[in-house]
């Protein structure tokens, strides 16, 4: 560690020791206790990655004689847990404040027993406060004086659970960012009548200066009441054509009709079981929610909080493909899931991939993942969360540039990774609140490309339209779908449809559509649900569906106009196409003219909703 100040006759400094688990926020504690902003001269250096390497001193402003030790973060790659306290001297500090944010985890325990044994004071701070409160604010039940009273009953029964006696003047919540609020001037002002009894206590009477060589020895203790998303063209009919005339050759067209069927059946009950993991606080629950288009707060979601709420597995079925499961799994390394016991606790096994989200700092907990993973040979991603947080940080710095910030955060996760073995690390910068925004568009694509055909449809179906990007790749699916929904329709189970000489399956086409509004988010549930996570009234939404009727409106009745309207494309010219396609057409039970009618209807259908949708979207980005 360097240069402790001591000498053979006894100690010349009084040295506190800033630790607690990496990213909690220790560095800007340092700098607020020492009356420093983050990017003043002579500051402790903070970042959006793993910054302190070492145990670094420097001066309190006060007191010259006292030295602040700003620790590495326990729990990483570089400072495991069991050779942490060894690794730091630990025994060598005369006070400690342990820094925690998010989640009290098996670290916290470990650092508060630790100080315990040794008979010495600590305090335990909860950081980060002004993030605390404003991710609560998005709750309509909101107070923050029962959300500030909630965090330190967390706190003390962690610190109680852990055998800590009388915890209770020992815990401050604090934000580095807005000291005049919570609990920093009073653990500044504890702080420093802790010191000068630890002074008077520990320095040889000749270190003090002279006017306190006749003051009482007196250590002033806090009290326990200050906690205070041109109709078809030919080529696209073509294709559609194509891959029924490739699907005929093997087979004939009942067949294929009913394989086609069952296709489609499959499409809608594919089991998709997806798991987030990783350690406690990073965001989880809220990622939960956020791939299934909800809010943080509204009926059916996963619960988030300020304090750790996700107590076992949890599944969440997407709200319109219910098949498609995210599991919500507890975090790692709370006292409640050591990571020895974790893997076999959330019966790591049965899920088909994983995302592995982390915030702040990669830590052992994530490589005992990534590790357990990589065994049972399946996928996982690295998701690195709270990205809109991060980015706010480092705007603060005076040559900020947000991507050199953005590759720095992935280096340094890829680094880790690497570490690992795993040998192409794919790491995702994402924020909760815009999935615009960074790497979500690039994490959904990777969740594409590994699953199989089915699985992909699903995952693609059920995805929130937060992007054009997306937009299209929903667009592509459901062509894909068009000549396989007009196929069956006029085969099996075909009737004739009053009024037209289409004869076709009504019902099944009553199903298409409604399966068109839920895939673009256009029915009305749907619709709802976006209001509330843009803040907009469901009204607003709404009013830029222009083209489309309401999903409430599709009705067998309504299929038959759409029909009716699609009867100008079964032309001389269209059906000879069909035709040469595929000659087997003119077996269905409707003829030819039935098939191309249902094409163009859904084609032109498809057309209107993805327009709308694109709308809608647009409409929920405005300020």
């Amino acid at each position: 560690m360097g240069g402790r100040s001591s000498t053979a006759s006894g100690k010349t400094t009084v040295d506190v020791a800033i630790t607690g688990v990496t990213g909690a926020g220790k560095s800007s504690l340092v700098n607020a206790l020492r009356d420093l902003s983050d990017f003043d001269d002579k500051s402790a250096e903070t970042d959006v990655i793993e910054g302190t390497k070492e145990p670094t001193a420097y001066p309190h402003p006060n007191f010259p004689d006292v030295i602040i030790w700003d620790l590495p973060g326990i729990g990483t790659p570089d400072f495991k847990a069991k050779v942490y306290l060894e690794s730091v001297n630990y025994s060598q500090y005369d006070f400690f404040i342990i820094v925690a944010s998010d989640r009290f985890t098996v670290y916290d325990t470990q650092l508060s027993r630790a100080v315990q044994q040794m008979k010495k004071p600590f305090y335990f701070v909860w950081s980060k406060m002004d993030i605390a409160i404003t991710n609560e604010k998005l709750n309509p039940d909101f107070n923050e004086e029962a959300t500030l009273q909630k965090i330190r009953k967390y706190c003390l029964d962690n610190l109680v659970e852990a055998g800590i006696a009388s915890p209770l003047s020992q815990v401050y919540l604090v934000s580095s960012l807005y000291r005049e609020k919570y609990d920093f001037h009073l653990l500044q002002r504890i702080l420093e009548d802790e010191i000068e009894a630890l002074r008077r206590r520990l320095l040889k009477p000749a270190v003090l200066p002279d006017s306190e060589k006749e003051r009482d020895d007196k250590s002033t203790k806090p009290s326990a009441g200050n906690r205070a998303l041109s109709i078809c063209l030919p080529k696209v009919f073509k294709v559609g054509l194509a891959k029924l005339r490739d699907a005929l050759l093997q087979r004939n067209l009942d067949e294929v009709s009913e394989e086609i069927r069952q296709e489609l059946d499959k499409l809608q009950n594919v089991k998709l079981d997806i798991a987030i993991t990783g350690v406690s606080g990073a965001g989880k629950s809220s990622l939960v929610n956020a791939l299934r288009g909800m809010t943080d707060y509204e009926e059916g979601a996963a619960e988030v909080g300020i304090t750790q709420t996700t107590m076992e597995c949890h599944a969440y079925p997407h709200p319109l493909f219910p098949k498609v499961t995210l599991w919500d799994l507890p975090g790692i390394g709370t006292p409640e899931f050591k990571p020895k016991d974790y893997l076999e606790k959330v019966c790591f096994s049965q899920y088909d991939f994983f995302m592995i989200v982390t915030s702040e700092r990669f830590t052992e907990n994530d490589v005992l993942l990534a590790h357990e993973i990589m065994k049972m040979k399946k996928k996982f991603y690295f998701v690195r969360s709270k990205m809109d947080v991060s980015i706010a940080a480092e705007s603060r710095k005076p040559n900020f540039n947000m991507e050199s910030s953005m590759q720095k955060i992935r280096t340094y996760c890829c680094d880790n990774l690497t570490k690992v073995g795993e040998s192409n690390p794919r790491v995702f910068l994402i924020s909760r609140r815009d999935l615009n925004m960074f790497d979500f568009p690039d994490l959904q694509e990777a969740l594409e490309n590994d699953l199989d055909d089915l699985k992909r449809q699903a995952l693609i179906l059920a995805l929130p339209v937060f992007s054009r990007r997306i937009l299209e790749k929903k667009k592509a699916a459901m062509e894909a779908l068009i000549w396989k929904f007009a196929l069956v329709s006029c085969a099996l189970g075909a009737v004739p449809v009053p009024g037209l000489s289409a004869v076709c399956d009504l019902g099944l086409l009553v199903g298409g559509l409604i399966l068109f509004y839920k895939v673009f988010g256009l029915d009305e549930e749907s619709l709802r649900r976006v209001a509330k996570v843009v803040g907009k009234d469901y009204q607003v939404l709404k009013s830029a569906i222009k083209k489309s009727p309401m999903s409430s409106k599709i009705t067998p009745k309504l299929v038959g106009s759409l029909l009716t309207r699609s009867l100008f494309y079964a032309t001389l010219s269209v059906i000879e196409v069909a035709l040469y396609f595929v000659p087997v057409l003119g077996s269905l039970a409707g003829g030819v003219s039935s098939f191309v009618t249902v094409f163009f209807m859904l084609k032109s259908f498809l057309k209107d909703i993805v327009e709308d949708a694109d709308n809608v979207r647009a409409k929920a980005a405005e300020p």
